[in-house]
């Protein structure tokens, strides 16, 4: 008889995945008071190339300025509050103008035109900069801070600052993208990919390539969690011909080239490493019982420009446990909505699950 683990803890009570009221005290305890992933600065490839997106309620213009760093401002004219970029992308040139009274800044933020200030006595422009969140950059991957006063970013993400240096995450590009709009509360998003338990049950195509318990984790407290999985076929990958779509990425050797890495970046950026791909899931809360996932698989441009490549074999396989994960999620959504839910104990291979709840309810002053 295999001997016995005791359980990791209960789930959550039913109030952290349907109550609006607790949906709002995240906003305030946990997006606004956490470095959020927003974007890969991939996206901005010229000067003046623009996103304006929305992170917590708060709208944001992202741009790549003329020394090729990347930016993030507030999406709010300094002069009447109105909105400045009106596109979700494009590009501003070097200048982004308010549509409403022509206020003018630089990339950079300044304010370098405002017609007939002048006339107003102690005016000064730059005064009236934009005004940006605490920002930045990590391997490929723009972050903000919405909050006061916030971690320094290398602080907060000192743990895992070299994790993925093998990988060279900030040299990589999409191959593909693909948004996936959830009927399920975050929490059971983050839950879900954070064990493989279920992965027998649900994902018969992976359990083929990557045994569900050939696994282990090596950060397994904190907002860092998860670790590596063993791909079952020597030179194999994850993919619906078990081949590779690109060879391993320069930097990877050794046991990695045999490894899919899974982790949780609290709270809301997952990120997979495997040996010549890194695939990424960006958590974005709509409501209690509505998540957007934008999930990206990025890979060298040495590979995307090779003749052959040909990454669907992989994306198909990705998508497909992807959709499975997302409705049995659903599905857990539409349980824990019932007068019936209880918390339930989880099993000795949830391990993950619960580290991330304890992490949730430590951000959430519980």
């Amino acid at each position: 008889m295999a001997e016995r683990s005791p359980s990791p803890g209960e789930t959550l009570a039913q109030r952290y995945f349907i109550d609006g009221a607790v949906f709002e005290e995240e906003t305030r305890k946990i997006f606004r008071e956490r470095w959020l992933y927003v974007e890969r600065s991939s996206e901005l490839k010229e000067t003046g190339d623009y996103l304006a997106i929305d992170v917590e309620g708060e709208g944001l213009i992202v741009v790549r300025d003329a020394d090729e760093s990347v930016r993030v401002h507030y999406n709010v004219c300094r002069h009447r509050g109105t909105r400045l970029c009106t596109e979700p992308k494009g590009n501003c040139g070097k200048v982004i103008t308010c549509p409403y009274h022509a206020w003018s800044y630089g990339l950079d933020g300044s304010l370098i035109g405002a017609p007939h200030m002048e006339e107003t006595a102690g005016f000064k422009k730059e005064d009236y900069p934009l005004i940006a969140p605490a920002q930045y950059e990590w391997e490929g991957n723009v972050f903000v801070h919405l909050g006061q006063n916030p971690e320094p970013f290398e602080q907060a993400y000192e743990p895992v600052l070299t994790k993925f240096a093998p990988w060279h995450l900030g040299e990589l590009v999409p191959a593909h993208r693909e948004v996936y709009e959830v009927a399920a509360n975050w929490k059971l998003i983050a839950q879900n990919y954070s064990e493989c338990y279920h992965c027998p049950i649900i994902h018969p195509a992976l359990e083929k390539l990557s045994h569900y318990r050939d696994t282990e984790n090596d950060l397994d407290e904190g907002p860092f969690l998860g670790g590596p999985m063993r791909i079952g076929q020597d030179g194999g990958g994850l993919s619906t011909d078990g081949k590779r779509a690109a060879a391993p990425l320069p930097g990877v050797k050794g046991e990695d080239l045999q490894r899919a890495y899974y982790y949780l970046l609290f709270p809301n950026l997952l990120v997979s490493p495997q040996p010549d791909f890194v695939m990424i899931h960006h958590l974005q809360r709509v409501a209690p019982d509505h998540t957007r996932i934008v999930c990206q698989w990025l890979y060298h441009p040495e590979a995307i420009a090779t003749d052959g490549f040909d990454p669907q074999p992989t994306l198909n396989l990705w998508d497909e446990i992807n959709r499975q994960d997302w409705r049995v999620s659903e599905l857990t959504q539409e349980g824990v909505g019932s007068r019936a839910y209880r918390p339930g104990p989880y099993s000795a291979l949830e391990t993950m699950p619960a580290a991330f709840d304890r992490e949730y309810l430590r951000a959430m002053g519980e």
